[in-house]
């Protein structure tokens, strides 16, 4: 099967980029300007539009830390988190709760059903929107996550191929065969597939679908364009690694405590225990005891091993960036330390350094 038979199978469907979820967006940032909870209490007293960002690990504190700050400064949180993009996951994604959403605004949570697919390309439009709109009322952006990759798309401007994935074109190339998708990467874009290994299924197949949907090579929309105004990334980790795990710990039970497993439940009975975010952290192992594979306690375990993990993972993420200012999570005047280090990048802001 040659390339134009390949394109010819192939049928496109309509490319949802939730234009309507970013105009829904820039309308409640326009609703909170109007009724008041974006207003004079929140502009910014900054000579440059800036953004800080507050990342690291999960569990550190980070939502924490940013509801304070954004009471103190004062600002609004956009959330860097690429499951509190979906409706109805909130207990195991530590969602926000509508009073803290009340306290201060927060942007980028609840965007879409399920069921449906937000695309990293689709989340940096909609937050470089936000942002746009936040700096033209003069408003703190307090850009907060474990997402890196959310967060990278954000400070270094990752231009990001527009096409979103389309399962049913992978299915076809997948069948192909790697060694033979590889060959025709090699023929379509020798620049992608030099940079990608022979094995790597993935990338070779996200490399094949954005030129077939596009028209152009992936290796000719990749590249990064950083935002004009200067960005203060704030790292938060736990220097002792068994202080992590007991803060892991305890918030896997209070998850289970406010009640988690009826939250899965019902996830199950509405969409299927078959929906792809089931399959995620806390999700998977709350659906394997609702199925009856393990115990409560075992369920428990497990999520907390994978969260710590998944906390490794996103240490390494995150250290690997020389521009993130890192704090001890755990230390008793945390708040007070970020807040100087913030009012000192106010008075005197300086562009993000690569």
């Amino acid at each position: 099967m040659g390339l134009s038979e390949v394109k010819f199978i192939w049928e496109i469907d309509q490319i949802n980029t939730n234009f309507d979820l970013m105009i829904g967006q820039l309308g409640k940032i326009e609703a909170n300007l109007d009724r008041g909870m974006i207003d004079s209490t929140y502009v910014l007293n900054s000579p440059v539009p800036i953004l800080i960002v507050i990342c690291g690990p999960t569990a550190t504190g980070k939502s924490g830390l940013a509801m304070a700050l954004a009471e103190i400064l004062p600002g609004v949180i956009l959330s860097a988190d690429s499951r509190q993009v979906y409706r109805q996951f909130d207990i195991g994604t530590a969602k926000p709760s509508q009073a803290d959403r009340q306290r201060v605004p927060h942007f980028l949570i609840d965007l879409c059903d399920p069921r449906e697919t937000l695309t990293l390309a689709d989340y940096q439009q909609q937050a470089q929107a936000i942002i746009t709109q936040l700096h033209a009322a003069r408003t703190l952006p307090l850009l907060v996550g474990g997402t890196g990759l959310y967060i990278r798309a954000i400070t270094r401007g990752l231009q990001i191929p527009r096409v979103a994935p389309q399962p049913q074109l992978r299915r076809q190339l997948a069948a192909l065969g790697q060694p033979w998708c590889y060959t025709l990467l090699q023929q379509v874009d020798a620049t992608a597939a030099a940079k990608i290994h022979p094995n790597d299924t993935v990338r070779t197949l996200r490399a094949l679908e954005v030129f077939y949907l596009s028209g152009k090579p992936i290796s000719q929309q990749q590249g990064e364009q950083p935002p004009p105004y200067p960005i203060l990334q704030i790292g938060l980790d736990c220097p002792d690694t068994a202080a992590l795990e007991r803060r892991i710990a305890q918030r896997t039970a209070e998850m289970l405590a406010a009640g988690f497993v009826r939250e899965v439940e019902q996830l199950c009975q509405t969409y299927g225990a078959d929906l792809p975010l089931l399959n995620t952290l806390g999700y998977q192992e709350i659906k394997r005891y609702l199925q009856g594979e393990l115990s409560l306690a075992a369920a428990e375990a497990e999520i907390v091993l994978h969260t710590r993990q998944f906390a490794k993972q996103q240490r390494t993420w995150f250290r690997a960036d020389p521009t993130i200012e890192w704090f001890d999570a755990d230390a008793p005047d945390l708040v007070a330390q970020v807040r100087q280090r913030i009012e000192e990048f106010i008075a005197c802001p300086t562009p993000i350094k690569g």
